[in-house]
């Protein structure tokens, strides 16, 4: 017999990472990290299964996290980012020295209000 356990599913021969058990008296799908030893009652499921798994309609899908595993992003992450980039957006002092004139110098070109490394934030000439 394998040391690695393998996922469940039909056909699939990948090594498996989370371990799914149904609670059919609350109609919950629970998937949580690989168990320790294989139950008869559990599937043993691959990265790819276990992220494409659905419940049937009506039950919940419980996925509990591995704490020692790679934190994924959250909508934190993307909020923060979000945040970061209207903080870069909003007008800030006019670079000194264009007098009036826009980012190439000439009147009419847009006017730069704001920089972050590479970026920069131009007015449009008609505000």
């Amino acid at each position: 017999m394998s040391p690695v356990r393998r996922c469940s599913r039909t056909a699939c021969g990948r090594p498996a990472v989370a371990t799914l058990t149904y609670v059919y008296a609350d109609s919950t799908a629970v998937l949580g990290p690989l168990a320790t030893y294989a139950e008869p009652h559990c599937y043993d499921l691959c990265a790819e299964h276990s992220e494409r798994l659905t419940a049937p309609r009506g039950w919940d899908v419980v996925r509990l996290t591995d704490p020692s595993a790679p934190a994924r992003p959250s909508g934190d992450d993307l909020e923060a980012l979000a945040n970061a980039v209207r903080e870069a957006a909003r007008p800030q002092e006019r670079a000194a020295g264009t007098g009036g004139k826009g980012v190439g110098g000439r009147p009419g070109d847009p006017m730069e209000v704001g920089r972050r490394g590479h970026l920069r934030v131009l007015r449009s000439p008609d505000n």
